[in-house]
């Protein structure tokens, strides 16, 4: 009966239209068994896009941080070429023959402000030369190695700068003040014609610094009556605290 049956399934097209009544009853049947299939495949793909979701989100996530990383650094480099070109600048204002070094340490010791540079004898260096930044002056070479120097920075209690007044040329001693990291103007009379925002120079006495260079502005005055000098201290013109590059000059007697 099967073979008779395949026979006229094959021949007569009667039999057509009996296989597709057939197939209605079926089809629900069908569904049922090819649901599990059809699950566990759309499980499959839900999971396989999670994860990789999750793999291109650390992807991307690595690519940003490595991104940030760089453009801190684009930063960095870009301060510090807007600090190179403000020392070029500075250096061309700078009479007689000059140097550009960087810091190699810092003293961190209690009430020692000094700093380690790069440049030594073999450079020329001398002890007292004076050294500046972008701003202004920093300090003078207190020790000369061959291939290193050491600097005295001036809000060290041990330096002190001879200063002018640019407003009404005032002259004074600028000495490192232990405690605030500025500096003191020394033995100033009550009388003396000194306020808030003047600017100090540099006044070329002492034999130490050139003159004509920015020391520091005027950022606190006090009269006592009871006190027979003025407590004047001056915010440093110079980067004291975060200059990497200095300049080292010459004077004239030691170019």
């Amino acid at each position: 009966m099967s073979i008779a049956l395949m026979v006229m399934d094959k021949r007569l097209d009667v039999f057509v239209a009996i296989r597709a009544a057939l197939s209605l009853p079926l089809a629900p049947l069908q569904y049922i068994v090819s649901w599990p299939t059809n699950f566990i495949d759309n499980v499959k793909s839900v999971i396989s896009s999670h994860d990789d979701l999750v793999k291109e989100n650390l992807s991307l996530k690595a690519e940003q941080l490595l991104l940030r990383s760089q453009l801190q650094r684009l930063i960095a480099i870009e301060t510090e070429n807007n600090y190179l070109k403000a020392l070029f600048q500075s250096s061309k204002q700078v009479k007689g023959k000059t140097l550009i070094a960087e810091l190699l340490a810092v003293d961190f010791e209690p009430f020692v402000n000094q700093v380690v540079l790069n440049k030594g004898t073999r450079d020329g260096v001398y002890v007292g030369q004076p050294v500046l930044d972008a701003t202004g002056v920093m300090g003078q070479v207190i020790l000369a190695g061959p291939i290193t120097s050491r600097v005295l920075l001036i809000d060290d209690p041990r330096s002190g700068v001879a200063v002018q007044n640019v407003r009404n040329g005032i002259r004074g001693v600028a000495v490192g003040d232990t405690y605030s990291g500025k500096l003191q103007l020394m033995y100033v009379p009550n009388t003396a014609d000194i306020k808030v925002d003047d600017i100090f120079l540099t006044s070329g006495l002492g034999d130490r610094y050139p003159e004509g260079y920015p020391v520091g502005k005027v950022i606190s005055v006090k009269k006592d009556p009871a006190k027979q000098f003025a407590e004047v201290y001056i915010e440093p013109s110079a980067q004291l605290d975060s200059s990497r590059q200095v300049l080292l000059i010459w004077n004239q007697k030691n170019a």
